[in-house]
C-alpha cells in the first residue's frame, strides 16, 4: 500500500513539474497532474528509456520528459476544442 502511495504521490510531483516547464494549465488540476505524470512516466521511457535518478519505479528525467509532453498535447487539444466551440 505505501508503493502505491509513493507513485501516486511522484507521479503528481512529476505531472506539476511537467506542466510547469510547459507553462500551461493542465485541465483536471492535481488529478491531471497525476495521469500526466503517469502518462508521462510510460511515454519518456518509451521514447527515452530508463536512465537517471530513480524513485518509486519513475526514471525522473525521462518522466518528467514524457509529462511535459503529455501536458503540452494536451494543452493543445483543449485550446483547438476551444477555439472551436466559441466560433
Amino acid at each position: 500500500m505505501l508503493g502505491f502511495l509513493v507513485s501516486v504521490i511522484m507521479a503528481i510531483i512529476i505531472g506539476f513539474i511537467g506542466d510547469a516547464l510547459v507553462r500551461s494549465d493542465m485541465p483536471g488540476g492535481v488529478i491531471g497532474s497525476m495521469i500526466a505524470g503517469f502518462i508521462g512516466a510510460w511515454l519518456g521511457h518509451f521514447l527515452f528509456g530508463h536512465f537517471g535518478p530513480d524513485i518509486a519505479g519513475f526514471a525522473i528525467i525521462p518522466a518528467i520528459i514524457g509529462a511535459a509532453l503529455v501536458v503540452f498535447l494536451v494543452g493543445l487539444l483543449f485550446k483547438g476544442m476551444r477555439s472551436r466551440t466559441t466560433h
